[in-house]
């Protein structure tokens, strides 16, 4: 059974968060968006809260219930 919790942190890129984001690119991976491609609202080692990176830049982690960037959780695993 896929977590709800997930789904609400998943979304499509759609036209008005590529020309609100592309400026920047991927705060993970540093490559730009495109359209249609999806993305998570993920945790990562950059200042300020969550912000929406490739999906494949992400670790789910179902213990606390979201997304962190591949290199942060890797860091921060025990």
């Amino acid at each position: 059974m896929a977590d709800p919790a997930r789904k609400k942190l998943t979304y499509m890129m759609d036209l008005e968060k590529l020309n609100t984001l592309n400026a920047e690119g991927c705060p993970a991976c540093g490559h730009k968006f495109t359209l249609g491609e999806t993305v998570v609202l993920a945790c990562g080692a950059w200042e300020g809260g969550p912000k929406l990176i490739h999906e494949n830049e992400a670790v789910w982690d179902s213990r606390s219930g979201s997304f962190f960037e591949r290199a942060c959780y890797a860091s921060r695993k025990d």
